[in-house]
């Protein structure tokens, strides 16, 4: 192949992933500009928001990472009928984003008590953290698992697919739970 039609085939490929996530990233936005009560109603809530939709692009990036180059080194089989590796990956990405989310709102607290900023108290949000982290988490690993497979099944290099996807799903994903856990904590008595 020439160098133009390697970059022409990868446009192709990384162009539809890029829009979705321009697309992705607004919803996001539009979401986050909605809990205006919300992040009056939960102080310190804005100081997470960046931290947890962070983790959610790291920890499920890697996901996709490393399911992709199992797939590139024949070690994983691109069927979902998953394997030991591909469930250890699954439950070792779960595990990483909820704690990661854990720490992130202990960290947020210990951060805005330090600066005598208000903030709600510890066991709300990582109440918050938790659910978000959860129900994220599993939205997310199926979305990679699916963007992931079936990609590479089409013929697609998943490595270009992962990036822009898992971030854009991330955001939705992450903010719309997070908006979410924010309302069942607080019905709950939270705050």
């Amino acid at each position: 192949m020439s160098v133009r039609e390697v970059a022409a085939q990868a446009y192709r490929e990384a162009l539809p992933a890029l829009a979705a996530s321009v697309i992705g990233g607004l919803f996001a936005g539009v979401v986050l500009g909605g809990m205006r009560a919300e992040l009056r109603d939960v102080p310190g809530l804005l100081v997470l928001v960046p931290a947890l939709l962070a983790t959610r692009g790291n920890v499920y990036g890697s996901l996709g990472a490393r399911l992709s180059t199992g797939l590139h080194q024949g070690l994983v089989e691109p069927a979902l009928d998953f394997d030991d590796r591909v469930m250890a990956a699954v439950a070792a990405a779960l595990g990483n984003g909820i704690l990661a989310s854990l720490f992130a709102a202990t960290v947020a607290f210990l951060v805005l008590r330090l600066l005598a900023e208000p903030v709600a108290p510890l066991p709300t949000l990582l109440a918050i953290a938790l659910v978000a982290g959860l129900l994220s988490g599993i939205a997310l690993t199926v979305a990679v698992v699916l963007v992931v497979f079936v990609g590479f099944r089409r013929g697609y290099n998943p490595d270009t697919l992962v990036g822009p996807l898992v971030t854009t799903t991330g955001d939705v994903f992450g903010i719309s739970f997070l908006l979410l856990a924010v309302r069942f904590v607080l019905t709950l008595g939270g705050v």
